[in-house]
């Protein structure tokens, strides 16, 4: 299943049932995982390690030298989950001295011309949509969602099942369960559509809804607002995953919005 005018390099690890495409380029000390398909003129370079049933189309670059100028050539990985599919043009740098591997988890999707920089860490079941650029060590929670045309300044972390609308300038962190919208990026809700199509109560989502009123509607910083979520709501994973998160972000969350915007399920 491997055509004669694709190059591999006789160190790659190819797994069987995988079919690589003319013109793709497999690089030493690669690793492809049983059924994945590369396409025409994909390029795989060194330290990739892709999982299985993958596909990654036309034109995509993985492992790539990170775009850093405190790279030094230091060795260092990109790690693919099984079930990704990554389109045409993609490109995925590999990971720096600081976390030295960039991760992509499984039953992904990142569309064409998508840029995932060194050390970014995505989780599983997330979709990240055409002309996306991911500066580097974003983390992406599970299930997240980032619209077309975003931009994510590095050191961003965005929680599981947040959305991002399309064109964002993501500066600060998106909590968990969350859409953000608009310019500087805000609060724009609970991401109740999606957490029902993933199987959340009512009662969950209801949680939720309150604890980002806590966050966002009812006047209180962030640390007025924790402990009256920790003070007057019962615990619950959801609660603590919240609270966990806003308590950790280093570069802030995003800012609560306008009276005008507040969203009418909130």
């Amino acid at each position: 299943m491997i055509q004669p005018l694709a190059y591999i390099h006789p160190e790659a690890q190819i797994a069987p049932n995988v079919v690589i495409e003319p013109f793709a380029m497999i690089h030493k000390d690669v690793e492809i995982g049983e059924g994945t398909w590369i396409g025409s003129h994909a390029i795989i370079n060194e330290g990739a390690r892709i999982g299985k049933n993958c596909k990654i189309y036309s034109g995509a670059v993985i492992s790539s030298t990170p775009q850093d100028l405190k790279f030094k050539g230091e060795y260092t990985q990109t790690f693919i989950g099984d079930e990704t599919v990554i389109r045409e043009y993609a490109t995925i740098s590999r990971g720096t001295e600081e976390y030295l591997k960039t991760e992509i988890g499984s039953h992904c999707l990142i569309m064409a011309y998508a840029h995932v920089a060194h050390d970014c860490r995505i989780g599983n079941y997330c979709i990240i949509v055409n002309n996306v650029q991911l500066a580097g060590h974003v983390h992406l929670g599970d299930w997240g969602i980032i619209g077309g045309s975003s931009s994510v300044h590095q050191w961003v972390k965005i929680g599981p099942h947040a959305m991002i609308s399309g064109g964002s300038l993501v500066r600060k962190d998106v909590p968990p369960f969350t859409k953000a919208a608009r310019e500087p990026l805000s609060y724009a809700g609970v991401n109740s559509i999606g957490l029902r199509r993933r199987g959340f109560t009512n009662e969950q989502i209801a949680e939720i809804q309150e604890i980002y009123r806590y966050v966002y509607l009812k006047g209180f910083n962030n640390t007025e607002a924790l402990e009256h979520i920790e003070q007057d709501l019962p615990e619950s994973a959801e609660r603590d995953l919240i609270v966990d998160f806003i308590r950790s972000a280093e570069r802030g969350i995003i800012k609560a919005p306008s009276a005008s915007h507040v969203d009418s399920e909130d």
